[in-house]
């Protein structure tokens, strides 16, 4: 028996400590704990884990579930107010960047002793791309990241 087989083996046992293993399953898992030692030692192993825990418990103030729902909406608050203020200063960055080629890009070729294509090439390269990209990117992000949790969702 290969390494994946007792690897199915140990996942059937934590599905059946957690209740969730049907019948035809619990008795496959049954006549292999019977022959791996292995395996069997796992669900031993896992049976006083759980066991254990059976005996654990706690108690929770009754406004904790409410103050953690309050932090967590406070969270979100500042995430998005940090959003818009990063999209602000990227479209900020974008439209400096262009004024600035636009205004004093023959002032720069001059004190830089550079052609004025240069200027402007080196301004859209360095500085009005880059924002540009980043004003492009902050719109998708809250996209992406609920692509991301759709996904893990899924797994």
């Amino acid at each position: 028996m290969n390494i994946d087989d007792h690897e199915r083996f140990r996942r059937m046992t934590d599905e059946s400590l957690a209740g969730g293993i049907a019948d035809d399953g619990e008795r496959l898992l049954r006549e292999h704990l019977d022959t791996c030692t292995g395996c069997r030692e796992y669900h031993d192993a896992s049976n006083r884990v759980v066991a254990g825990l059976r005996g654990f418990s706690f108690e929770a103030d009754a406004s904790l579930n409410a103050r953690v729902l309050s932090s967590l909406r406070r969270s979100a608050q500042r995430g998005r107010r940090r959003w818009v203020w990063s999209s602000a200063a990227a479209v900020v960055l974008t439209m400096g960047g262009t004024l600035v080629d636009l205004r004093f890009g023959d002032l720069m070729a001059s004190v830089f002793d550079i052609q004025r294509m240069q200027v402007r090439e080196g301004l859209l390269t360095f500085w009005i791309v880059p924002s540009l990209c980043v004003l492009m990117l902050f719109p998708l992000l809250p996209l992406l990241g609920k692509a991301g949790t759709r996904r893990e969702e899924r797994i």
